[in-house]
């Protein structure tokens, strides 16, 4: 036994020290991944009262790239077997850096349009960084899966917590606050052009593999792991766009409720590492969803009857709940799947349908919030959700692959 430890050990340690320009460049995209969508939430108000957009409308700045997440999520693998994997990267870093600019013009149709580019840019890097993993870093799974995940919601709290401050007191305004990530997706480009120009044929190669097997769409377990995407993805993005605003409504400041989302995004920094790893060396996660569900259910319930005294307390919570689940819904993609092919083919799935889903919720939440003048019935619904989220993820927590 001893002797499979060392081995697997020492297989671990080759595996990271000779792929360090793809572990490099995985954080480079991860750290790219959210702030573009997370410096938005903050801002919604300035936004709205820039643009005289409704809360409806004002919704769509976080559906809208849950749409083109959906949209081209199932055609990415198809893409990455054309070009390659490294190659599809800088596309989308470029595409990127497009859509932040677009949507940093400072009107509403360019608003729209960037924020639908870099929604498509972003769904390319989803689908294909758990592919990477598995194609290049297959003995240290949960670890990179860790290391993105803490990335990107490292970045996502950074860019919630600086949107106001960059907007109000440094005078950036909206426009720049937003634009101001285009250029960390330069530095990401910059890193990932030698990578794409060296690594084409071999990317092209290794994700060719395995085109004749079953349709993942057939299998049920794939279906399970597409709904808990979709659960913890709904969860995510209307608090992303409405977290600040519950808060405002609540009292806070302004600046108050931006700091608030970026506790929300701090807290989940832990278990987004932790989680990854601990799920890796687990015969079966049902034990995690569980405590993941009862964080969750917790939080919500305490924001929906509690005054202000806690509210920290919730957000804390509710930060580590969904962090958890984020976490193993991004390590469902590689413990479930045999290879970098079915890893890229189940992210596509998991991502077009779980996003689709998804993408319903801003603009339905901030429809219910008009009606009803409250964020009581949203935060209704949210429990829902969380237990469908539980009931997807003890299927999903099955021990064999698809």
């Amino acid at each position: 036994m001893s002797v499979q430890s060392n081995t697997k050990s020492t297989l671990m340690k080759k595996s990271l020290s000779s792929s360090w320009p793809i572990i490099l460049g995985i954080v480079l995209i991860a750290l790219t991944m959210r702030s573009p969508l997370t410096s938005v939430g903050p801002l919604v108000g300035s936004i709205r009262e820039s643009l005289g957009l409704s809360n409806t409308v004002a919704g769509l700045l976080t559906t809208l790239p849950l749409l083109a997440f959906s949209l081209l999520s199932p055609f990415t693998p198809i893409l990455a077997r054309r070009f390659g994997v490294e190659r599809m990267m800088l596309y989308a870093l470029l595409l990127l850096m497009a859509g932040i600019a677009i949507r940093s013009l400072g009107a509403t149709v360019p608003l729209m349009a960037g924020t639908v580019v870099l929604g498509l840019a972003i769904a390319v890097c989803n689908v294909l960084i758990p592919s990477l993993v598995k194609r290049d870093l297959s003995h240290n799974v949960g670890l990179m899966t860790g290391v993105y995940s803490v990335s990107m919601n490292l970045f996502g709290a950074i860019a919630s917590g600086v949107s106001i401050p960059l907007a109000h007191n440094l005078g950036f305004g909206w426009t720049g606050a937003l634009g101001i990530w285009g250029a960390l997706v330069l530095l990401a480009a910059l890193f990932w052009f030698p990578q794409a120009r060296a690594s084409h044929a071999s990317a092209r190669a290794t994700t060719s593999a395995a085109s004749s097997r079953q349709s993942l769409w057939r299998s049920p377990l794939a279906w399970m792991i597409t709904l808990f995407m979709g659960m913890q993805s709904l969860i995510f993005y209307v608090l992303i766009a409405w977290l600040p605003e519950m808060m405002t409504s609540r009292g806070l400041s302004e600046n108050s409720a931006g700091w608030m989302l970026s506790l929300f995004q701090i807290a989940a920094l832990p278990v987004s590492f932790i989680v990854p790893i601990v799920a890796g060396r687990m015969k079966n996660q049902r034990l995690l969803v569980f405590i993941m569900t009862i964080l969750l259910f917790v939080s919500l319930g305490g924001l929906y009857f509690g005054g202000n005294a806690f509210i920290s307390l919730w957000t804390i919570l509710l930060g580590i709940g969904g962090g958890g689940a984020f976490s193993l819904a991004m390590i469902f993609l590689s413990l479930r799947t045999q290879d970098a092919h079915d890893a890229a083919s189940l992210s596509g799935m998991s991502q077009s349908v779980g996003y689709l889903l998804a993408a319903t919720g801003p603009t339905l939440f901030g429809l219910f919030h008009d009606i009803t003048a409250s964020w009581n019935f949203p935060l209704l619904l949210l429990l829902v959700v969380t237990a469908l989220l539980f009931i997807s993820g003890l299927s999903a927590s099955k021990s064999h692959t698809i």
